[in-house]
């Protein structure tokens, strides 16, 4: 660098993930082995949103400001050699969005140094960034600690003349979470039919909405979990848990060109049945101290128990027997196993799905993100690619990685994606089918 020897941003307590209303405090440290002339040394606190309809474009087809403030730390004059210091402080607004980095869009807050020298001299320039959480309470949200569910109704035909009838319910034991924490997925699958069904699959998706001219929806699995299909004439359950992994919160509050929605949607291949369910990730977990049924393992209230098969018949049942045993009472004659889970570590074997490992406010770090943790250097938050998020890392030098205090979770640049793709329903969408769907089949 010539005369300058050093020129680098150090915030305060190492401290880079911060909240909406906290202030940004650190210093600008300088070496310079010559004195040097200058015109002023000025720090700068920008935040900003960029997207664009291209994969990873740099080029912003549409942007908005959150904040962006000036500080001059040195006036017109030589600076001597040696080591200098220049502390400064930014106050952050209290209504900017959560960081965000996706391949169409970022949210990206940073803190930029200028050392502005006389005319026909280099200006030198160095940014470092942090990172901005603008919590999103669970508690806050309406019918939070309720159930998820949806049911459909599927009529089909086999072997070119016979129909058969499938019944696909399917519920979450709570409508929202935080990284770290279980989702208890419950489905029931009544197949009266003479044909087997194919595997139920439950995927953890997450929707990235981008809100350019034509907006661009990005659709990824977080996780998967894969059980066997159903016998020809059963009634059969399914009980699974997957695990929330480190991921962006619901939303992105504050933010007019990026949005995050998740759902976790529940199917049979064949014959090609699809429920959604709709639910929340946030940062501060719902207070379960009152006991709610299904996260206890009691059977959800208004869900109607389906009478079991236990003969396979040799043709399909008629129209109105059919109806009738999908609105009576009885109890599920077996239980499907699931065959994959997605959630499994790099020696392949699956993750504990105990829910006391885990706390209510924030989750630890996935064992396959610490080891990616352990094998990386670098001052910037480090991706993990496996779960689709960011850990909040902080690393001096070559030492090693260390998590911040904050749950912070971001993406990552993502590597495989296809368009366009088609947005699931809406929640508003997906609870008039619902309802549409379960009073055709308890009439």
């Amino acid at each position: 660098m010539g005369k300058l020897q050093e020129f680098e941003i150090t915030f305060t307590n190492n401290k880079v993930v911060y909240n909406p209303g906290e202030s940004v405090s650190g210093t600008v440290r300088i070496k310079t082995s010559h004195s040097l002339q200058l015109k002023a040394i000025k720090v700068n606190c920008v935040g900003s949103c960029g997207i664009s309809s291209k994969l990873n474009d740099a080029s912003w087809m549409l942007e908005e400001r959150y904040l962006s403030s000036t500080l001059s730390v040195a006036d017109k004059g030589t600076l001597p050699s040696g080591e200098h210091s220049f502390p400064f402080q930014f106050l952050i607004p209290v209504s900017v969005p959560t960081s965000f980095e996706g391949p169409f869009g970022k949210i990206l807050y940073k803190i930029r140094a200028l050392i502005d020298t006389p005319r026909f001299s280099k200006d030198y320039k160095t940014q470092r960034p942090f990172y901005l959480l603008n919590v999103l309470n669970l508690n806050e949200l309406p019918d939070i600690e309720q159930p998820s569910c949806a049911v459909t109704t599927k009529k089909f035909n086999y072997f070119l003349v016979k129909t058969g009838t499938l019944l696909l319910r399917a519920w979450s034991d709570l409508r929202g979470y935080t990284p770290g924490q279980v989702i208890k997925l419950s489905a029931e699958i009544h197949n009266k039919s003479g044909k087997d069904t194919g595997c139920v699959l439950a995927s953890l998706i997450q929707r990235v909405t981008y809100r350019t001219k034509r907006p661009v929806f990005d659709l990824r699995p977080i996780a998967e979990v894969e059980g066997a299909g159903v016998k020809a004439g059963r009634h059969a359950e399914w009980r699974e848990q997957i695990i929330v992994p480190p991921l962006p919160q619901s939303g992105l509050t504050g933010c007019s060109l990026i949005s995050t929605e998740y759902f976790i949607q529940v199917s049979l291949k064949s014959p090609e049945a699809v429920v959604t369910l709709p639910i929340y990730i946030g940062n501060i977990a719902i207070n379960t101290a009152i006991p709610h049924p299904i996260a206890h393992g009691a059977p959800m209230p208004a869900r109607p128990r389906l009478s079991p098969a236990s003969v396979v018949p040799s043709a399909p049942p008629a129209e109105e027997e059919l109806e009738g045993d999908l609105g009576a009472g009885g109890v599920a004659n077996e239980e499907i196993p699931t065959k994959s889970h997605s959630q499994q570590d790099p020696s392949g074997v699956t993750l504990s799905m105990s829910p006391s490992a885990f706390g209510h406010t924030s989750g630890p770090v996935p064992l396959q993100s610490q080891q990616l943790a352990q094998s990386s250097d670098g001052s910037a938050p480090l991706f993990c690619v496996s779960t689709g998020a960011t850990i909040p890392f902080f690393t001096e030098g070559n030492a090693t990685p260390v998590p911040t205090s904050c749950p912070l979770i971001l993406p990552p640049e993502y590597s495989t994606w296809e368009y366009p793709h088609e947005p699931p329903p809406t929640y508003e969408e997906s609870c008039s089918s619902n309802n549409s769907s379960f009073n055709s089949s308890t009439r």
